[in-house]
């Protein structure tokens, strides 16, 4: 243990830079609006707890193949039709893209108009492949 203080005092640039990062990422991921959640985790939501799955992707993508029971609420007209979410509210709402980093945006944005149970699967539609998981064309 005293080698740990000794560390620290004598990086203590190093250290300092460390928990900064750290804290900055804690920061940041408060700041996304939803909790990750996998593939697996997502699929239980649905199960257990009725949970209905946001595929925010354009129309095109989603026809080339979404998870079956999917809404498809494209991020551009998110706000627009935000009035047809709204039977949804007190439930489980997972958000997916194609890779994570839209839903999060999704998420801000649900979670402003009153959506608290929000979650985004942690890798889009590219994990649930990933992980082998069936997709469904339209």
């Amino acid at each position: 243990m005293d080698r740990i203080f000794e560390f620290a005092a004598n990086h203590y640039i190093l250290v300092s830079a460390f928990f900064l990062l750290w804290t900055l990422f804690f920061f940041l991921e408060s700041r996304r609006g939803s909790l990750a959640v996998s593939p697996q985790g997502a699929t239980s939501l649905v199960n257990r707890e009725d949970g209905v799955i946001i595929d925010v992707r354009d129309e095109d993508e989603y026809r080339q193949g979404h998870i079956a029971g999917s809404i498809n609420v494209p991020l551009a007209k998110l706000n627009e039709r935000s009035g047809e979410l709204e039977k949804y509210r007190d439930k489980p709402v997972i958000l997916v893209c194609k890779l994570g980093n839209q839903a999060s945006h999704a998420g801000r944005q649900l979670q402003q108009q009153g959506f608290a149970r929000l979650y985004r699967m942690r890798g889009g539609i590219q994990g649930w492949r990933a992980d082998s998981l069936p997709v469904v064309r339209a």
